[in-house]
């Protein structure tokens, strides 16, 4: 029998996408609206970011947070919630690449990073495992090591599972570091997010360098961002992963035409089923990663 493949649905994001594509949701009620459409096209988990409705930008605040994770709890829809956790990373250096910081960026402790995670008890939330170039001119994304193993050790206080978003070979490394060190608990979750400007490649051979590091009964998930992004659906399904997609990543459907996450969700479904897989219902995607008891 063939394992079911988890597809996680990246709703929304913290990009400039909006202006690109009207079918980004930016209130709390369209990034609701979208996780339970997303789920009855076929995405076990849905990645949740939010953002100011009067800006469309990325936001921190717990109150946004708590408005989604209310209205997809309240419509009984059965669905595997999973917040970012990294919105705070943002490290942008002046003109010149120098210090001072240029206003624009917003980097906090990792702690702060996670107060709407603590606050909510999702299933899962995501966990920066490094820092890297983002692929803009002066921009860095940061997370520490500090950082990780600090949030490491309250998410597993908490009982939210850790998905463990690995954006370099290093950043695998140092995920596996959390694991040895008992920080993670089994199964741990690793997620490699792939194509970014700045950070590893989006092609079968990274998929094949990140897989081969993870510990015994790790389970795993690639995406690739923009035109990448059904390409690794493919790749990560045939290669024993699972799946994401979503408009945080890609807003096309095809080269032109705008996406929703419905259809970017049933894309990747006939993708999998198309391969000879099945997509794994939210209750077997808890139980694929360790979520049965929550």
């Amino acid at each position: 029998m063939t394992r079911p493949t988890i597809i996680t649905c990246a709703l929304t994001g913290d990009g400039d996408t909006r202006t690109k594509n009207p079918a980004v949701p930016v209130t709390p009620e369209e990034i609701a609206d979208d996780a339970l459409a997303a789920a009855a096209g076929g995405a076990a988990v849905v990645h949740i970011h939010v953002r100011d409705p009067a800006t469309t930008k990325g936001s921190r605040d717990v109150g946004l947070y708590r408005q989604v994770v209310d209205r997809i709890r309240a419509s009984g829809t059965d669905v595997v919630l999973n917040l970012t956790a990294g919105m705070g990373g943002r490290l942008v250096l002046g003109p010149d690449g120098e210090l001072p910081a240029s206003p624009d960026s917003d980097l906090v402790s990792g702690l702060t990073r996670m107060a709407h995670v603590i606050a909510l008890q999702p299933d899962m939330c995501s966990l920066d495992c490094g820092s890297y170039n983002t692929g803009d001119a002066h921009e860095l994304y940061v997370s520490t090591r500090g950082m990780i193993e600090e949030m490491a050790d309250r998410l597993k206080a908490i009982g939210v599972k850790p998905e463990l978003e690995c954006f370099e070979l290093g950043h695998v490394r140092a995920a596996c570091a959390l694991c040895d060190a008992g920080r993670v608990a089994p199964p741990p979750f690793f997620q490699f997010a792939l194509g970014v400007p700045g950070a590893a490649p989006a092609d079968p051979r990274t998929i094949e360098q990140m897989s081969g590091m993870l510990p015994e009964g790790a389970v795993w998930a690639a995406f690739g961002v923009g035109r990448h992004q059904m390409p690794m659906v493919a790749q990560s399904m045939l290669m024993g992963g699972h799946v994401r997609v979503g408009l945080e990543d890609n807003i096309y459907l095809s080269r032109g035409e705008p996406a929703t996450n419905r259809q970017l969700v049933e894309r990747a479904a006939g993708i999998v089923t198309g391969l000879g897989g099945t997509v794994a219902t939210p209750a077997e995607a808890r139980m694929l990663l360790g979520l049965a008891g929550r």
